[in-house]
Parts: structure tokens; sequence; C-alpha cells
């Protein structure tokens, strides 16, 4: 290392015993200069005495972290390195441990070599390189904390060409408990150039402290900055000519930012730092670009209960809160994304159920005073009616002359119901993605794409490809990690997006799945004060496709950026960005969805299931979809005995459809609450067609009618039932009527009289219940009531007794001749 004065050896080929003694003695070397020279604190000092090999030349580059030693450098024809590009440009990639450890990453290059594999920012690289969403990482570098932390606010421009400078600036803020003098911001390129594989991308993004493969620092071309009190916070700009940088050619480059100590003894020290990846594109470049196809979805979380309130005039539904007003009101996420993917080169991806909503909104709805409530009445009136109506207006001019997909309707969790047992609902799902595709037609005057599912984190296997099939859908969108072609170009972690050809003829449109974790990861404000975290998504995202595109350059190949569902705003201006910055630069070339589906290459499920276990958590429990199931049983039941059975049931049948919806895996206590509301709702209507209980009626004479009411609290009339008495002593009396229709209008109550005949005076046990005419099953509970049997006329009473005594002799005759013979 130059700034302490330590020799660091690479060696080559030689005796063990030579390796061996060059080894101690150097080990034993650092570690005195290190214990001598080491400042105190998490601050390094690093010299900037670094240079760059040539044609297979060997260099030896040091980096020591608290007595830790790393050799860089580029191996010649079998020479052996540490850190540098091998002689057929396979990177060989590794870091700087902390506190004496040296760690390395192997991986796979695109020429053999070795790259960096483990965590990304935004999730974990499986064992073919792609990075899962939302995956746990595998432990990475150790974390380091600097006393001055670094933020860039604006890099301009975002990919560099032949000349011009490169404009930096951002803010440092001291984040330690004591003054920092004078300070020295400074910028380095990566030592190795430009770089070469996408695992190698998340290496430099989760590297911590500075080492030697950050590279040196541009000389003169620095900022200096006064002194910063405890908490201070100070502005910088950085403007460096293009060519200072020493760029190798087109390719993605690791761009640190350092904060160094200026003056004083201890002059050089690191005291903050940040990474981005700077891409350049010279103009003499010529790489096949990637054909990108682009989902824009706008979805949203179910919000329409079950629950519908009937006027004179109509039926108007309930929702559960009243939030998507803001969401489609001007500046609300929903209206927002509308108005940024209008004429912009994107497929959009909608819910038929959003659609649904926003028109319910816009003819008059109510807004429940708790979510999940089962009395309409207690609704209030919602206030986003016009606000709906505008975003409706929005999305049918937007999405004129485009391609858009109409997903299931309610974009069910595909991955749950497969697995969990959602086989009793596939004819529900079915025929409401078949009505939701002609309400999207209708609605916004398109013809949209349907049959087309969305595995949530594109997890596809066996049993959620059959699932699909079964619902009807033959193109499903996956993540690419279970996804494997007979015949790929490039494998272990390159792109390799594209529409795959399955067995029983579904086609699985693989998407980037590194790209993808990316966008999930992120959240960054829409504000000034997410400017940091959107600038390095908007240059990690330009890395990532400019480095696709080198990966095999004078290939055809497909890209798929697939965003989050519920898309934040600032990810969507980031993708946006993106997208315009590779097509200008002419890596990235727009493509449809339908295009990215042209000939597809014979496939196979690899059988990974390398998803991680954190998403199979928020799986809708098996408990759950039982419950569903069993209100799709009940549903059936009720719309029996209704006059206008097909709104009713239509309203249930879109709330069954939402409860699996894949919305809910972000928020499984408003899932919850949702199938209890439904559950509510059927319970409650079913139970507001009961039996008015009475305990005794007075039966006068041998002929006579018992009233029964039939309370109907339903906001409909009631039909398709009807009124059944048995009688516990049908020789005592009995009912003349075996069955008697019932009919009632809506929230009001209905006698019926049964006739009976009565023959003897005294109590009869009665029991009523009601049973549905359709196909005779119980409705309701029983009612059970006496019936005192009064002033029987004598002569009954004698045809009784009459009737029993011929009944005794013509027993006593049978016998008496049986005992004849």
């Amino acid at each position: 290392m130059a700034g302490a004065g330590v020799e660091v050896v690479v060696v080559g080929r030689g005796g063990t015993y030579g390796r061996t003694v060059v080894a101690t003695v150097t080990t034993i070397l650092v570690a005195i200069t290190s214990a001598l020279w080491t400042p105190a604190g998490p601050a390094e000092a690093v010299g900037s005495a670094q240079g760059r090999g040539v044609h297979g030349g060997a260099m030896a580059y040091g980096c020591a972290v608290h007595g830790g030693v790393t050799a860089y450098g580029r191996e010649s024809r079998g020479g052996a390195v540490t850190q540098g590009r091998g002689p057929s440009g396979g990177p060989a990639v590794s870091g700087c441990g902390v506190h004496g450890a040296a760690g390395t990453s192997p991986g796979r290059g695109s020429s053999g070599g070795s790259v960096a594999s483990g965590p990304g920012a935004s999730g974990a690289i499986t064992a073919s390189g792609r990075e899962a969403h939302g995956a746990s990482t595998a432990r990475g570098a150790p974390s380091r904390r600097y006393p001055v932390s670094v933020e860039l606010a604006s890099l301009t421009p975002a990919v560099v060409r032949q000349g011009g400078e490169l404009r930096i600036s951002g803010r440092v803020t001291n984040t330690s408990g004591r003054r920092v003098g004078a300070v020295r911001i400074g910028v380095r390129i990566g030592a190795s150039g430009a770089i070469d594989t996408r695992g190698e991308l998340s290496a430099v993004a989760r590297r911590t402290p500075l080492t030697r493969a950050d590279g040196p620092e541009v000389a003169n071309r620095t900022a200096r900055l006064a002194p910063l009190a405890t908490g201070a916070e100070r502005g910088f700009r950085l403007t460096v000519p293009v060519p200072d940088l020493e760029l190798d050619g087109a390719g993605a480059y690791a761009l640190t930012v350092n904060v160094v100590r200026a003056d004083g003894a201890r002059a050089g020290t690191v005291l903050g730092l940040t990474r981005t990846h700077l891409p350049a594109y010279p103009d003499a470049t010529r790489l096949e670009p990637l054909r990108t196809t682009v989902l824009w979805p706008v979805l949203d979380a179910p919000r329409m209960e079950a629950l519908t309130l009937r006027t004179q005039d109509s039926v108007l539904p309930v929702f559960r809160d009243d939030e998507l007003t803001a969401a489609f009101g001007p500046g609300g996420r929903l209206r927002r994304l509308v108005e940024m993917g209008k004429g912009q080169p994107v497929t959009w991806v909608l819910d038929p159920d959003l659609i649904v909503q926003a028109q319910a909104m816009a003819d008059g709805y109510r807004v429940a005073r708790t979510p999940g409530d089962s009395d309409p009445r207690q609704a209030a009136e919602g206030e986003g009616g016009e606000a709906a109506a505008d975003w409706l207006a929005a999305l049918r001019t937007a999405v004129r002359g485009r391609e858009v997909i109409a997903l299931p309707y309610a974009d069910p969790d595909l991955t749950s119901l497969a697995r969990g047992g959602g086989a009793p609902l596939t004819g529900l799902l079915r025929r409401a993605s078949r009505t939701g595709r002609s309400v999207v037609d209708r609605a916004l005057g398109v013809r949209a794409r349907a049959g087309v599912g969305w595995p949530a984190g594109g997890e596809l296997d066996d049993r959620i490809a059959r699932y699909a099939k079964k619902l009807g859908l033959d193109t499903v969108l996956a993540s690419g990690a279970g996804v494997a072609t007979a015949g790929e170009l490039v494998s272990e972690g390159a792109t390799d997006d594209g529409a795959v050809s399955l067995e029983g003829g579904t086609t699985a449109l693989r998407y980037d799945a590194a790209i993808a974790s990316l966008l999930f990861a992120s959240h960054p404000a829409a504000g000034a004060s997410g400017a940091p975290a959107r600038l390095l998504l908007r240059q990690r995202l330009l890395a990532e496709t400019l480095t696709a595109a080198r990966e095999l350059p004078n290939a055809r190949r497909e890209l798929v950026m697939v965003p989050p569902r519920r898309m934040p705003l600032a990810v969507a201006r980031v993708l946006l960005t993106v997208v315009a910055e590779g097509r200008k630069a002419g890596w990235l070339a727009p493509a449809g969805f339908a295009a990215a589906l042209r000939k597809p290459t014979a496939g196979r499920l690899r059988g990974f299931d390398g998803y991680p276990l954190a998403r199979h958590a928020a799986e809708l429990p098996p408990d759950r979809l039982a419950a569903v199931v069993r209100d799709r049983r009940r549903m059936r039941a009720l719309a029996k005995v209704l006059s206008d059975a097909r709104a009713t049931a239509a309203s249930v049948r879109a709330a069954l459809a939402r409860s699996v919806a894949t919305a809910w895996r972000a928020d499984p206590a408003g899932a919850a609450s949702y199938q209890r509301g439904v559950s509510r709702y059927l319970t409650a209507s079913i139970a507001s067609v009961r039996l008015v209980p009475k305990s005794t009626v007075v039966v006068a004479g041998g002929s006579a009618t018992i009233p029964v009411t039939v309370d109907n609290g339903l906001q409909q009339d009631l039909t398709g039932v009807e009124l059944r008495v048995l009688s516990s002593r049908p020789e005592r009396l009995t009912a003349r009527d075996r069955a008697v229709p019932v009919q009632a209008s809506r929230a009001v109550s209905r006698t019926v009289r049964i006739r009976v005949e009565a023959y003897a005076n005294g109590p009869v046990l009665l029991t009523a219940r009601l049973y549905t005419t359709a196909d005779g099953r119980p409705w309701g509970a029983p009612m059970t009531f006496t019936a005192d049997v009064r002033s029987v006329p004598s002569g009954a009473v004698l045809f009784v007794l009459g009737g029993t005594g011929l009944i005794v002799l013509a027993v006593a005759f049978r016998l008496r001749r049986a005992r004849r013979r």
C-alpha cells in the first residue's frame, strides 16, 4: 500500500516453500506496519498510487483494512490473480474484507471467468445468478460506518458519450459526534474497467469500504469543503471532463464519490463514500439492441364489498373505504400512472375489477362505517364519483391504440390457489374473467388481450401452470428462475428473457428477474428527499440493461421489464427514464407484448424452488380458501330464494373473486377482514329470511288454519321458498297442505296460513320449516310450537273412536285366522 509504505507481492508460479516464506514475511510486515500506521476510528487512509496493467502484465494492488491485505492485478496467461481481467475477457472479482478478512465471491462470467455472486441491493442472487424478488440475501460484505454520509442528488448525463463533462452534485452530512475538519471530495472509476457481468454489478453495489477495486481518484477534479460541525450538512458540485475518466469503451463502470480528510497528519483518511454505476456508450458503439417490453400495471387493492343498498331507483354498492377517491383524483397514484404512461412505449396491464369499481363510484356508491359491516343502511354516501369518472376518461384516452392486457378478474393469487386448495373456485374465477374482459373492452373502447396470468413474484411450477390452464390462461408471466429452454444462448445469470413453450399448451413469458427485484425493492420518495434513491435506481437499471446488451452484442434478444403491481410513482418515473435513455443511446429498442410472444422456444420447468420462505408465508392460508369455497355454496343457496338473483349473485361472485386477490399479500390483515365481511354478509342475508317464533296456538274445531309468519329482511322480494308443517301426533292433528309457497316483498313480514284437521282435543307439537322450492333443501332453523286443540265436535270424536275400533277388529280377525291354520 503506497499510503502506508507497505509492499504487497503478487506471487506467480513457484515452489510451495517459496510461496510460504513470502506469504509469511508479507503478513508479518503488514501486521507491524498496519499497527503503526492505521488511524483510530472506522476510516482508512487510501493512497492514489494505483494503475492498470496492460495485456496480461501483472500489477500489484494492495488494500489494507484494519490489517487485511488483498492483491489485485491482471493475470498473464497461467498467472494467479485475485482481482483483474482474465486473458479471454472473463472478469475475476474480489473485494477487500475488514479486520483482516479478504473476501471473494465466485460466480460465472460470460467467457468462463468468475464474477461476484451474492446479495444485491434489492434481493438475493440465486444459484443461476438471477435475483429473486424480495429474496433474503446471503451474508455479504461487512457494513462499515463512516463519520460522514454522502448522498448524490444529480448525475448528468446519465449515460456518457465521447466527450463533454460529467456533472455531479450532492450533499455530505457529519453524522459523527465530533467536528470534522476540512474535507476533499473526489471521484473514482473502478480499477477493472467496464463491468462485464450482471453479477458483478451486485458485487459493486454491496461493497462497503473503499478498496483498490474502486480505482484511483481522478486527479485535479476534486471539491474542497470547509470544516463540518456535528450534524452539519453541506452541498457540493463536481465537474469532470469525460476524457479524464479514462473509460475503456462501452459498458457500465463503478463510480465512487469519496470524502477524505484534506489537511493535517491524517490527510487522505476516508471519511465517507457512496457508489453508483456510470454507463458509457460511445457514438461508434454498435450493439444489437435488446427488444424491450415494458409492462405498465394500473392495479390496486379491492375496495368494493359484496354489500349493496337498494333504493327505489337503483342498487348502490358499498365500499369498505374511500381511498380510491384520492388515488383517482389529481395527483393520486392511479391518476398519475395514467398520465405518465400516456404516449409511452408500454403495455398496459389492467385489472377489470378496478374498472368495475371506478364505474360503480361514478354511478353512485356508499362507504361503510367500518370495513366489513353487514348493514348497508349504516353506510355513508361516497364522495369520489367525479374523480372516478375523470380517471376513466383519462384512461380511455391513454390506452387508445395501445396494447392492453386484461388480467383475470381481481387478479387472483394463482400460487395460493394452486397450492392451497383452490380447485373448487376454478369455475367461479373462469366465469368472472370472461366477464371482466368484456367490461374492459366496453369501458375503454379497446380489444384487450385476455388469458394472461401473473403469479406473485413470477413463480411458476407444474401446479401453478396446470391451475392457470384450468382458468383459461394460456400465457403466464414467469421470472425465468423456474423456466429453461433447450438451447439457451447464455446461461447461469445472463439475460434469457423471451417466450418459452411448455407442455400442456402453456406459454411462459420470462421477464428479467434482476430488474424486477430492483423495482420491487425500491421505494424512493417522490420529492426532493427521494432524489438520491431515485438516482441510484436509475443508474443501476441503466447498468443492468447495458450489461445485458453486452453479454451477446450481436444476438437478437428479448428484455421484459416487470415493475411491482402497485407501482410507486417514483419507480414509474425512473423506469420511463431508463427506457428513454437506453433507447436514445441505442442499446434498447421498445417492443410490444405480442412481439415478445412470437416464436416461443421449446422449454421446460426447472423444478427449482428457490423462492424465499417469506413469499410462501404471504400466500393465502388454506383455511381462508376453504372459507371462500363455503361462502360460494351459501351464495348459491341464497340465489335460489331471491326474485332478482342475478344482481345479488353477481355482486357476491365478484366479492368472492376479490377475496383471493394477489393484492392481499401486502395486507394479510385486510385479506382476513375482507373475507370475514363477505361471510358476515351472507350469514346476515340468510338469517334475514326466517320464521317468527311462536309458542302456542289454539285450534278450535275440527278444521282450522294456523298462521305462520315469515320475516323477509332482504332488500328484494322473496320467492323460491315454501313452508312445510309436520305434526308429532298425526292421529290427533295433521296438516292438509303439504307445502305452501311463500312470497314476501322486500323488508316486510308475510303471514302464511296452514290448513289443519283436528281429530281429538289436547296439545299437539308442530314443527314448521322453510324449504327451497328448486331443490327441496331446508332453509334456516325449524320452529317448533304447540297447537292446543279444543272443542272438537263429538261426531269427530266418535269417528275417530269408530275408526280405531275397526282397526282393532281387523287385527283380531287376522290373528284368529292365523291360529286356525
